[in-house]
């Protein structure tokens, strides 16, 4: 009961911030949304989707960081075309080399540290689908919107989480 009354004493503290951060998400993702017709492509809209939700909801943390969101995806991004010329139409040779997507660009990432969480989920999504330019466009240009929009919005935000 403790936990929740902890709960309910942060949003009522924090509302406005609650409120502000969500809405701010919602119109961001939503104008990436209108501007590249991304619906086409749902594979690669959900990672971008959670890369929204660290923004808006971990503005000051290190994977909400631009260099952890733009070199997180583009590490998924690469990790995910490269696996993508390994289907050959067998079940378990395709499925190992999706996870190989993952596992390599996780590796990468935390290498190069670059880590974003959804970004491994760019590298499963363009193993699956391969490398296109509008997968290309729509990734970097949506990843690009949501670093320069935490950019500016970052001093007003807090952690939600």
């Amino acid at each position: 009961m403790n936990e929740i009354s902890n709960i309910f004493l942060k949003f009522k503290k924090n509302w406005k911030k609650y409120v502000f951060q969500s809405l701010l998400a919602t119109i961001t993702i939503f104008f990436i949304l209108l501007i590249l017709n991304v619906q086409d492509r749902p594979i690669i809209v959900s990672s971008l989707g959670a890369s929204t939700f660290i923004v808006f909801a971990m503005p000051k943390s290190m994977v909400a960081k631009a260099r952890n969101l733009v070199g997180g995806h583009a590490v998924g991004f690469i990790c995910g075309s490269i696996f993508s010329l390994f289907l050959n139409g067998n079940f378990v040779f395709s499925n190992l080399s999706y996870a190989l997507a993952v596992g390599l660009s996780i590796f990468l990432m935390v290498v190069i540290d670059t880590e974003h969480p959804p970004a491994a989920g760019t590298a499963l999504s363009l193993s699956i689908t391969g490398f296109s330019l509008n997968a290309f466009l729509s990734v970097f240009i949506s990843v690009a919107i949501l670093a320069v929009v935490h950019h500016f919005l970052k001093p007003y935000m807090i952690d939600l989480i």
